[in-house]
């Protein structure tokens, strides 16, 4: 049986993710900062699809406690074949020179740093078994900018940047790399950047029909699904009515 390592797994794309996957028969290690969503959710696709699951509780921005956590993966789930690099976030909505750099910080160490001090945990086990799949959730803002979005963009270009490093460094060893890159998907993330403020978060969505968590959950399960010789490196999803990251038609 497989196993999975889902990163952000406590909320949105990364829980819609977990589901995918436990109906696919992987067993799960599921990572999120908050011990009892992550906790819960474990039991409950243990029990529903008699998979197992371990919850590894940590930061992804804690170096450290990133390799000792995974560093303590019991040998029942240690050959990881699919890394599920989900964790990020987007903090603030405001031009540069207005900018509050703790935002600043808080996206580069969670999309850029975390990406990179997980997926260098996880692949040199892949490297040495030649087998793996890794899937970066990224971003439509990794290929287009926006106003106001500048380091929530440039995160998210390093994103690409990393995955297309990844598929040269790693193909030679049989590891599949995918970005998939989200447009609009209402989640927990407009909640996130806007600090709890329901009422901005929703006012993103307002007017038209946006992606689900579970739509990119989907996309994931597709790519993984694929016959061993077909790679998929780069995804890009958006809603109907989204065309561009800036151009959305939206019913009055």
């Amino acid at each position: 049986m497989k196993t999975a390592l889902v990163t952000g797994a406590s909320s949105g794309i990364g829980y819609a993710c977990a589901e995918i996957l436990a109906k696919n028969g992987f067993n799960l290690i599921l990572n999120a900062r908050r011990s009892g969503r992550i906790e819960e959710l474990c039991s409950k696709l243990s029990h529903e699809f008699n998979v197992e699951c371990l919850p590894l509780i940590f930061d992804v921005r804690d170096r450290t406690g990133v390799i000792n956590a995974i560093g303590s993966i019991p040998e029942n789930f240690g050959n990881i074949n699919l890394l599920i690099n989900n964790a990020g976030l987007a903090a603030g909505l405001s031009e540069l020179a207005d900018g509050d750099m703790d935002d600043w910080d808080q996206m580069i160490d969670t999309n850029v740093k975390g990406l990179l001090y997980v997926s260098r945990a996880v692949i040199p086990g892949m490297k040495q078994r030649g087998h793996g799949h890794i899937i970066n959730i990224g971003s439509i803002a990794g290929a287009e900018v926006y106003p106001k979005g500048n380091v929530y963009c440039a995160t998210k270009h390093a994103v690409a940047s990393l995955s297309k490093a990844m598929r040269m460094e790693l193909v030679a060893d049989n590891i599949k790399v995918t970005l998939i890159a989200p447009g609009a998907a209402e989640t927990e993330f407009s909640l996130v950047r806007f600090k709890g403020d329901e009422n901005k978060a929703k006012s993103i969505y307002k007017g038209f029909e946006p992606l689900t968590a579970l739509d990119i959950a989907n996309c994931v399960e597709f790519c993984v699904n694929l016959p061993e010789h077909v790679n998929i490196d780069e995804l890009v999803v958006k809603a109907t009515a989204q065309a561009t990251v800036g151009l959305i038609h939206r019913k009055p």
